[in-house]
């Protein structure tokens, strides 16, 4: 093992890094690669599948995301994200959002019946009214495909962030808008953050195309966006 740091870790493996969680369940999710070092699973994560390992290999300085963290996440899709997470909250909780009712059998098959700590909510994330959540949570991800996708991030913020919580925002220019340069797109939604602090803005190139992430903190007092 390189290092660790809550349940995320980097190992060697045949002499090359690689990102990889503590599974807190035993075996795998999407067919990802277990290692197993000092008794303990862990499982490689894939950037090429997952926006959040990207971003962490490309730099990420300040990781919202930590043990006893609460998150709702917002397009959970077949659970490959949800699933990592879940592993580095681990006593925290992960309000799983998707709407799509095949996909989120998938989900529920291969993350919620092993994870205690995933709770799926089969909604339309516009909405942004969810009976399944209980107080206010440490952070909103978000990895929609919609051209409102900030908008739709915005109003669960509103509704269900805590003061001081984090925005992970997945801004993916061409599903917003195909005509402008994705460079432009990203800064325009940016500047609709306007009660968040960003901490950090990371390309996701080479691992996806013309998309970014953002990472900003909520703060009802603020309408300025720090780089």
């Amino acid at each position: 093992m390189i290092r660790r740091e809550d349940n995320i870790a980097w190992l060697y493996i045949n002499g090359e890094e690689r990102l990889c969680t503590r599974n807190l369940a035993k075996g795998g999710v999407y067919g990802e690669r277990i290692i197993v070092y000092e008794g303990e699973e862990y499982r490689v994560w894939d950037p090429f599948r997952s926006k959040l390992a990207a971003i962490i290999i490309k730099g990420l300085k300040n990781m919202p995301i930590k043990r006893g963290t609460s998150v709702l996440y917002l397009g959970a899709s077949t659970g490959t994200t949800v699933s990592h997470i879940s592993d580095i909250v681990e006593d925290g909780i992960v309000f799983a959002v998707e709407p799509a009712v095949r996909v989120a059998r998938e989900l529920l098959e291969k993350v919620v019946k092993k994870r205690k700590n995933v709770i799926p909510i089969i909604e339309d994330a516009r909405k942004a009214l969810y009976h399944s959540i209980f107080g206010k949570v440490d952070v909103v991800y978000c990895d929609i495909a919609q051209p409102d996708q900030t908008e739709i991030a915005l109003m669960n913020c509103k509704n269900y962030l805590k003061e001081e919580g984090y925005l992970m925002l997945v801004i993916k220019s061409r599903s917003i808008d195909v005509t402008k340069e994705p460079k432009d797109v990203i800064n325009e939604e940016i500047s609709k953050l306007r009660m968040f602090e960003i901490s950090e803005s990371i390309n996701l190139e080479p691992f996806d195309k013309d998309h970014a992430m953002v990472i900003a903190r909520y703060s009802s007092r603020s309408s300025k966006n720090i780089l």
